[in-house]
């Protein structure tokens, strides 16, 4: 039987049945899995056995049959974004969490995806909007999708998605979103379509690896009358948490895409017309880090 550290009178913060959960090494070695009765994991390092884990707390420390050592802690979303399943270059969660916050995403909002790859930015979406939240994801390529709806269900955020195989070349079926996202090479191609599709002054977002691409972008949007456009990318270094010897690590997650924001407006000239009653449609330089 699997060895059990924890402390006394806490199993109303223990899993149940049905949870996901994570067991995380000391080597940082992570399992994300579905309590089922009668079940175990087997690793390398031991075998513990699912039905041991409901009688413990959240945090606790337990051994395999081995007497190897592993943490139990309620999986974040980073962590099922990391874990899930590919064929494809999935989003990074540093872009990720930018994105969430540029696009207003909230609970109870309609949000469309084009370009559902493999499912992580979907999955993120559909944890943010919440249960009365609906996303709407559409791709091209069945294979793809029926990738991302297995990942979908696994961690039970599938009720919150309605995936949809076809080229929005063509036009959304919706109207009135709070946001739209594009993960697709072309963009600029489908600017009109997610006007017709966003409500007015709704959220337009997208990733692309290229300036090039970034470039082309940008004149599609300045034609199409979207405003207070950003483009950025997102950097990030982690540290070694050691208190003797606090420097970076020796690898950087750097350049993975550029962000393009922006935002539809209805202007009272049509673009390229001069007028001092023209919105911005370049968003002012600013200090991020400056207060004010």
């Amino acid at each position: 039987m699997t060895e059990i550290t924890m402390s006394a009178e806490l199993s109303s913060t223990c899993p149940q049945y049905g949870d996901l959960v994570q067991l995380v090494s000391p080597t940082n070695k992570r399992h994300i899995f579905r309590l089922t009765p009668g079940a175990q994991l087997q690793t390398h390092r031991g075998v513990i056995q699912h039905d041991d884990l409901t009688s413990c707390a959240w945090g606790s420390e337990v051994l395999s049959h081995q007497g190897s050592s592993y943490f139990l802690l309620q999986p974040a979303l980073i962590d099922l974004l990391l874990e899930t399943k590919r064929s494809t270059q999935i989003m990074y969660p540093k872009d990720i969490g930018y994105i969430l916050i540029k696009l207003n995403v909230a609970p109870g909002q309609h949000i469309l995806e084009a370009g559902t790859g493999s499912g992580a930015f979907t999955t993120a979406l559909a944890w943010s909007v919440g249960a009365q939240g609906r996303i709407t994801s559409y791709e091209v390529r069945a294979e793809m999708q029926n990738l991302a709806r297995k990942n979908l269900a696994r961690v039970e955020l599938e009720d919150r998605v309605t995936f949809k195989i076809k080229d929005i070349a063509t036009g959304f079926d919706e109207t009135h979103a709070d946001a739209v996202f594009l993960d697709l090479p072309n963009p600029h191609d489908y600017l009109r379509q997610t006007r017709a599709a966003l409500k007015p002054g709704g959220y337009f977002g997208c990733i692309l690896p290229t300036t090039n691409q970034v470039t082309i972008l940008l004149d599609g949007l300045y034609k199409e009358s979207y405003a207070f456009v950003e483009v950025c990318e997102i950097m990030l270094r982690f540290y070694k948490p050691v208190s003797e010897r606090l420097r970076p690590t020796d690898r950087m997650v750097a350049h993975t895409g550029y962000l393009i924001f922006a935002r539809p407006v209805n202007l009272l000239h049509p673009p390229g017309a001069p007028s001092d009653s023209t919105p911005p449609v370049e968003a002012e330089e600013r200090d991020e880090g400056s207060p004010g």
